[in-house]
Protein backbone atom coordinates (compact mmCIF):
# COMPACT_ATOMS: atom_id res chain seq x y z
CA UNK A 1 0.00 0.00 0.00
CA UNK A 2 2.84 2.72 0.66
CA UNK A 3 2.69 6.02 1.71
CA UNK A 4 -0.06 8.07 0.52
CA UNK A 5 -0.73 10.74 -2.50
CA UNK A 6 -0.85 13.62 0.31
CA UNK A 7 1.55 12.68 2.98
CA UNK A 8 4.50 12.72 -0.50
CA UNK A 9 3.17 15.81 -1.41
CA UNK A 10 4.00 17.23 1.96
CA UNK A 11 7.02 15.62 1.88
CA UNK A 12 7.48 17.20 -1.12
CA UNK A 13 6.05 20.89 -0.88
CA UNK A 14 8.42 20.87 2.66
CA UNK A 15 11.48 19.71 0.88
CA UNK A 16 10.66 22.47 -1.62
CA UNK A 17 10.62 25.06 0.77
CA UNK A 18 13.73 23.65 2.64
CA UNK A 19 15.81 23.75 -0.31
CA UNK A 20 14.42 27.21 -1.35
CA UNK A 21 15.06 28.65 2.13
CA UNK A 22 18.57 26.29 2.07
CA UNK A 23 19.96 28.86 -0.04
CA UNK A 24 23.25 30.76 1.73
CA UNK A 25 22.37 29.54 4.99
CA UNK A 26 24.38 26.72 5.39
CA UNK A 27 26.33 28.47 8.13
CA UNK A 28 23.12 28.30 10.42
CA UNK A 29 22.03 24.28 8.84
CA UNK A 30 25.41 23.38 9.86
CA UNK A 31 25.24 24.49 13.45
CA UNK A 32 21.74 22.91 13.68
CA UNK A 33 23.28 19.59 12.86
CA UNK A 34 26.06 19.61 15.11
CA UNK A 35 23.36 20.92 17.88
CA UNK A 36 21.82 17.59 16.87
CA UNK A 37 24.47 15.35 17.15
CA UNK A 38 23.73 14.71 21.40
CA UNK A 39 20.61 13.94 20.74
CA UNK A 40 20.89 11.46 18.00
CA UNK A 41 23.46 9.85 19.90
CA UNK A 42 21.66 9.85 22.77
CA UNK A 43 18.51 8.02 21.01
CA UNK A 44 20.47 5.57 18.94
CA UNK A 45 22.41 4.47 22.04
CA UNK A 46 19.41 4.22 24.48
CA UNK A 47 17.33 2.48 21.90
CA UNK A 48 20.34 -0.58 22.34
CA UNK A 49 19.23 -0.24 26.16
CA UNK A 50 22.15 2.51 26.74
CA UNK A 51 22.37 4.03 30.65
CA UNK A 52 23.65 7.12 29.24
CA UNK A 53 21.66 9.97 29.91
CA UNK A 54 21.18 13.31 27.10
CA UNK A 55 23.60 15.18 29.46
CA UNK A 56 25.64 12.58 29.96
CA UNK A 57 25.78 11.87 26.20
CA UNK A 58 26.91 15.54 25.69
CA UNK A 59 29.36 15.85 27.89
CA UNK A 60 31.38 12.42 26.77
CA UNK A 61 31.67 13.51 23.23
CA UNK A 62 32.92 17.01 24.10
CA UNK A 63 35.26 14.98 26.65
CA UNK A 64 34.28 16.89 29.51
CA UNK A 65 34.03 15.06 33.46
CA UNK A 66 30.89 13.32 33.82
CA UNK A 67 29.45 12.86 37.45
CA UNK A 68 29.63 9.25 37.94
CA UNK A 69 31.34 6.44 37.01
CA UNK A 70 30.20 4.22 33.67
CA UNK A 71 31.45 1.95 31.49
CA UNK A 72 34.39 2.07 29.13
CA UNK A 73 32.14 0.09 26.51
CA UNK A 74 29.18 2.97 26.88
CA UNK A 75 31.65 5.87 26.47
CA UNK A 76 33.03 4.77 23.34
CA UNK A 77 29.47 3.72 22.09
CA UNK A 78 28.61 7.32 22.60
CA UNK A 79 32.53 8.80 21.23
CA UNK A 80 32.42 6.20 18.21
CA UNK A 81 28.62 6.58 17.07
CA UNK A 82 29.49 10.25 17.15
CA UNK A 83 32.55 10.38 15.35
CA UNK A 84 30.47 8.31 12.36
CA UNK A 85 27.53 10.91 11.97
CA UNK A 86 30.01 13.47 11.94
CA UNK A 87 31.97 11.91 8.74
CA UNK A 88 29.28 11.10 7.32
CA UNK A 89 28.45 14.90 7.15
CA UNK A 90 31.78 15.67 6.43
CA UNK A 91 31.83 13.66 3.46
CA UNK A 92 28.08 12.86 2.67
CA UNK A 93 28.80 14.60 -0.81
CA UNK A 94 31.54 12.13 -1.64
CA UNK A 95 30.51 8.90 -0.28
CA UNK A 96 28.39 6.21 -2.18
CA UNK A 97 26.58 3.42 0.32
CA UNK A 98 28.30 0.29 -0.73
CA UNK A 99 29.46 -2.75 1.50
CA UNK A 100 33.02 -0.89 1.73
CA UNK A 101 31.77 1.83 3.18
CA UNK A 102 29.09 0.07 5.78
CA UNK A 103 31.83 -2.02 6.76
CA UNK A 104 34.45 0.89 7.51
CA UNK A 105 31.87 2.95 9.62
CA UNK A 106 31.35 -0.23 11.45
CA UNK A 107 35.08 -0.79 12.09
CA UNK A 108 34.60 2.95 13.89
CA UNK A 109 31.76 2.02 15.81
CA UNK A 110 33.19 -1.12 17.20
CA UNK A 111 36.48 0.34 17.85
CA UNK A 112 37.86 -0.32 21.76
CA UNK A 113 34.43 -1.92 22.18
CA UNK A 114 35.29 -5.11 20.22
CA UNK A 115 37.71 -5.18 18.09
CA UNK A 116 38.10 -8.83 17.01
CA UNK A 117 34.46 -8.07 15.85
CA UNK A 118 34.60 -4.42 14.34
CA UNK A 119 34.69 -3.87 10.18
CA UNK A 120 33.31 -7.97 9.40
CA UNK A 121 30.42 -9.32 8.94
CA UNK A 122 29.12 -12.46 11.16
CA UNK A 123 31.45 -15.32 10.05
CA UNK A 124 31.69 -19.37 10.35
CA UNK A 125 28.93 -20.51 13.05
CA UNK A 126 28.47 -16.91 14.14
CA UNK A 127 24.27 -17.07 14.71
CA UNK A 128 22.29 -14.78 16.18
CA UNK A 129 18.39 -14.19 17.18
CA UNK A 130 16.46 -11.27 16.26
CA UNK A 131 13.61 -11.20 18.69
CA UNK A 132 11.91 -14.93 18.21
CA UNK A 133 13.15 -15.19 14.75
CA UNK A 134 16.96 -16.61 14.28
CA UNK A 135 18.97 -14.37 11.67
CA UNK A 136 20.59 -15.23 8.50
CA UNK A 137 22.99 -17.95 8.47
CA UNK A 138 26.56 -16.10 8.69
CA UNK A 139 27.66 -17.59 5.17
CA UNK A 140 24.85 -15.88 3.07
CA UNK A 141 25.39 -12.33 5.06
CA UNK A 142 27.14 -10.91 2.44
CA UNK A 143 25.19 -11.90 -0.80
CA UNK A 144 22.14 -10.57 1.12
CA UNK A 145 23.90 -7.39 1.67
CA UNK A 146 25.19 -7.03 -1.94
CA UNK A 147 21.18 -7.65 -2.66
CA UNK A 148 19.79 -5.75 -1.37
CA UNK A 149 22.07 -2.59 -1.43
CA UNK A 150 21.30 -3.61 -5.53
CA UNK A 151 17.45 -3.71 -4.79
CA UNK A 152 17.86 -0.10 -3.38
CA UNK A 153 19.92 1.58 -5.73
CA UNK A 154 17.63 0.35 -8.71
CA UNK A 155 14.19 0.65 -7.18
CA UNK A 156 12.72 3.92 -9.00
CA UNK A 157 9.23 2.67 -8.58
CA UNK A 158 8.95 3.79 -4.80
CA UNK A 159 8.99 6.59 -2.47
CA UNK A 160 12.30 7.54 -1.18
CA UNK A 161 10.90 6.94 2.29
CA UNK A 162 9.24 3.93 1.05
CA UNK A 163 12.51 2.76 -0.15
CA UNK A 164 14.53 3.50 2.79
CA UNK A 165 12.18 1.74 5.12
CA UNK A 166 12.33 -1.46 3.45
CA UNK A 167 16.11 -1.69 3.22
CA UNK A 168 16.27 -0.79 6.88
CA UNK A 169 13.61 -3.29 7.48
CA UNK A 170 16.06 -6.10 5.38
CA UNK A 171 19.16 -5.37 6.75
CA UNK A 172 18.07 -5.46 10.47
CA UNK A 173 16.70 -8.43 9.56
CA UNK A 174 19.68 -10.07 7.65
CA UNK A 175 21.67 -8.69 10.96
CA UNK A 176 25.09 -8.65 9.48
CA UNK A 177 27.05 -7.90 12.14
CA UNK A 178 27.33 -9.58 15.66
CA UNK A 179 27.20 -6.45 17.22
CA UNK A 180 25.85 -2.56 16.11
CA UNK A 181 23.25 -3.75 14.26
CA UNK A 182 20.94 -1.26 15.49
CA UNK A 183 22.90 1.25 15.32
CA UNK A 184 24.33 1.30 11.91
CA UNK A 185 21.23 0.88 10.82
CA UNK A 186 20.16 3.94 11.79
CA UNK A 187 23.21 5.53 10.96
CA UNK A 188 22.68 4.27 7.22
CA UNK A 189 19.16 5.63 7.28
CA UNK A 190 20.89 9.30 7.48
CA UNK A 191 22.86 8.39 5.08
CA UNK A 192 20.62 7.36 2.80
CA UNK A 193 18.44 10.43 3.26
CA UNK A 194 21.32 12.65 3.07
CA UNK A 195 22.28 11.17 -0.29
CA UNK A 196 18.85 12.64 -1.63
CA UNK A 197 19.22 16.29 0.06
CA UNK A 198 17.14 15.20 3.13
CA UNK A 199 18.27 16.46 6.23
CA UNK A 200 18.97 14.11 9.54
CA UNK A 201 16.16 12.57 11.66
CA UNK A 202 16.09 11.38 14.87
CA UNK A 203 14.58 7.85 15.71
CA UNK A 204 13.80 8.38 19.56
CA UNK A 205 13.85 5.93 22.14
CA UNK A 206 10.75 7.00 23.50
CA UNK A 207 9.01 5.70 20.36
CA UNK A 208 11.32 2.11 20.86
CA UNK A 209 7.80 0.15 20.84
CA UNK A 210 6.56 1.38 17.68
CA UNK A 211 10.23 0.97 16.14
CA UNK A 212 10.41 -2.60 17.54
CA UNK A 213 6.50 -3.25 16.54
CA UNK A 214 8.09 -2.50 12.78
CA UNK A 215 10.47 -5.62 12.79
CA UNK A 216 7.72 -7.89 14.22
CA UNK A 217 5.54 -6.20 11.27
CA UNK A 218 7.94 -6.93 8.67
CA UNK A 219 9.08 -10.51 9.90
CA UNK A 220 5.26 -12.15 10.35
CA UNK A 221 3.34 -9.78 7.40
CA UNK A 222 6.20 -8.60 4.72
CA UNK A 223 5.67 -5.11 5.20
CA UNK A 224 7.31 -1.79 6.04
CA UNK A 225 4.03 0.41 6.57
CA UNK A 226 4.91 1.09 10.37
CA UNK A 227 8.13 1.75 9.42
CA UNK A 228 7.32 4.01 6.54
CA UNK A 229 5.18 5.81 8.90
CA UNK A 230 8.05 6.15 11.84
CA UNK A 231 10.28 7.60 8.94
CA UNK A 232 7.28 9.95 7.49
CA UNK A 233 6.58 11.68 10.87
CA UNK A 234 10.27 11.76 11.91
CA UNK A 235 11.65 13.80 8.62
CA UNK A 236 8.12 16.23 8.71
CA UNK A 237 9.66 17.17 12.04
CA UNK A 238 12.68 17.54 10.80
CA UNK A 239 12.29 19.43 7.65
CA UNK A 240 9.33 21.71 9.97
CA UNK A 241 12.29 22.35 12.37
CA UNK A 242 14.80 23.43 9.86
CA UNK A 243 12.08 25.51 7.90
CA UNK A 244 11.20 27.21 11.45
CA UNK A 245 14.89 28.11 11.96
CA UNK A 246 15.64 29.00 7.95
CA UNK A 247 12.49 31.64 8.21
CA UNK A 248 13.81 33.05 11.57
CA UNK A 249 10.97 32.18 13.44
CA UNK A 250 10.42 33.22 17.28
CA UNK A 251 11.17 29.63 18.61
CA UNK A 252 8.89 28.98 22.21
CA UNK A 253 7.83 25.77 24.13
CA UNK A 254 4.93 24.69 23.26
CA UNK A 255 3.26 24.82 26.42
CA UNK A 256 3.62 28.41 25.94
CA UNK A 257 2.30 28.28 22.52
CA UNK A 258 -0.25 26.39 23.80
CA UNK A 259 -1.33 29.18 27.06
CA UNK A 260 -0.94 32.02 24.18
CA UNK A 261 -3.86 30.03 21.80
CA UNK A 262 -5.86 29.17 25.05
CA UNK A 263 -5.43 25.43 23.55
CA UNK A 264 -5.33 22.55 25.16
CA UNK A 265 -1.15 21.49 25.51
CA UNK A 266 -2.38 17.39 25.40
CA UNK A 267 -4.16 18.28 22.07
CA UNK A 268 -1.52 20.31 20.42
CA UNK A 269 1.13 17.55 21.45
CA UNK A 270 -1.11 15.11 19.57
CA UNK A 271 -1.05 17.18 16.73
CA UNK A 272 2.96 17.39 16.93
CA UNK A 273 3.05 13.96 16.77
CA UNK A 274 1.52 13.61 14.03
CA UNK A 275 2.82 16.44 12.43
CA UNK A 276 -0.53 17.78 11.38
CA UNK A 277 1.24 21.21 13.01
CA UNK A 278 5.07 22.46 12.35
CA UNK A 279 6.37 21.47 15.60
CA UNK A 280 9.66 19.85 16.34
CA UNK A 281 11.14 18.31 19.49
CA UNK A 282 14.66 19.90 21.04
CA UNK A 283 16.44 17.87 24.11
CA UNK A 284 12.91 16.38 24.03
CA UNK A 285 10.87 19.21 24.14
CA UNK A 286 7.83 19.99 22.07
CA UNK A 287 8.36 23.58 20.22
CA UNK A 288 7.14 25.50 17.74
CA UNK A 289 8.00 28.46 15.90
CA UNK A 290 5.68 31.75 15.52
CA UNK A 291 5.67 35.33 14.35
CA UNK A 292 8.10 38.16 15.52
CA UNK A 293 6.02 40.81 16.90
Amino acid sequence: MGISTSIKKKIGVLKEEYNHLSKGKEPLLKLINETELYESVFNSNAIENSTLTLRETEKIILDREIPRNVSVREVFEAKNLARIMEYIESKKSKLVLSTEIILFLHKILLENIDDSLAGRFRGKNEYVRVGSHIALAPEHVERMVEDILSEYTNNIKDHPVEKIAKFHMAFETIHPFLDGNGRMGRVIINFQLNKIGFPNIIIRDKEKKTYYRSFREYNNLKTALTMENILVLSLMESLNKRITYLKGRLIINLSKFAAIRNESLNSLINKARRQTIPAFRERGVWKIGTDIK
